[in-house]
């Protein structure tokens, strides 16, 4: 399985509970200092891949042509930035629109190739966001509920598109996680009703697994209690 993102909070809890079930996992990095704090660099079933842009078609392209047993690709990697309109410009959009929803079309691009090539169909996750379903929670942050929102709308045409082969694209749509991150820059929220990376990793699990024979075009709400 390829896991973008997987050197971030939510993709550290997703390869973790892939490696648990015994999945190899290739998982792209952008910078030395994220593959030397990856808490599973040394595992035998882990392959760093330096990817510096995960929206650069090339480079995307020639990472996953390397891969002739593909079964999943999970696209964690995207970009949060808050921010009103009034301040904000077009290079802000364009900068959500491709680390979020760029980065998902160009892997989802190479993993179908993938999946070819392979002949045994495959599973796609994507990670919206809950702004994308409701996106009056995105005020203020409407690049980013934008670039989001296209995420959702690529599962649902893609996984249309695909399902013939055997491929089955899924997204989840978190609220706010409980990290680390999250939990200082709210100090004064209620953490008990986030979901946790470990929550809204076995959801992802659970969609790129084989046991998921039939979901496909969702995005799947991971609120917790929130």
């Amino acid at each position: 399985m390829v896991v973008t993102g997987g050197t971030g909070a939510l993709g550290t809890a997703v390869v973790g509970a892939l490696l648990k079930v015994g999945a190899f996992c290739h998982v792209p990095y952008r910078n030395e200092s994220e593959a030397k704090r990856f808490p599973y660099a040394d595992s035998k079933n882990v392959s760093l891949v330096a990817v510096r842009d995960l929206a650069d078609e090339a480079a995307v392209t020639a990472c996953y042509d390397g891969y002739n047993r593909l079964w999943a690709s999970i696209h964690i990697a995207g970009g949060f930035a808050q921010s009103p309109i009034g301040k904000s410009d077009k290079a802000l959009l364009l900068d959500q629109l491709t680390t979020n929803l760029v980065s998902a079309y160009v892997c989802s691009r190479a993993a179908i190739a993938a999946f070819a090539r392979a002949g045994t169909g495959g599973r796609i996750v994507n990670v919206a966001a809950r702004q994308a379903l409701e996106p009056r929670l995105g005020a203020n942050a409407t690049a980013y509920s934008a670039a989001k929102a296209g995420v959702a709308a690529l599962t649902i045409a893609l996984g249309q598109e695909v399902a013939k082969d055997g491929i089955l694209v899924n997204a989840v749509a978190p609220s706010i996680m409980d990290t680390p991150a999250n939990r200082a820059s709210m100090p004064k929220a209620d953490f008990d009703a986030w979901p946790t990376t470990e929550e809204v990793a076995a959801v992802i699990v659970f969609l790129a697994s084989p046991d998921n024979t039939v979901i496909r075009g969702a995005v799947v709400p991971v609120y917790g209690k929130a």
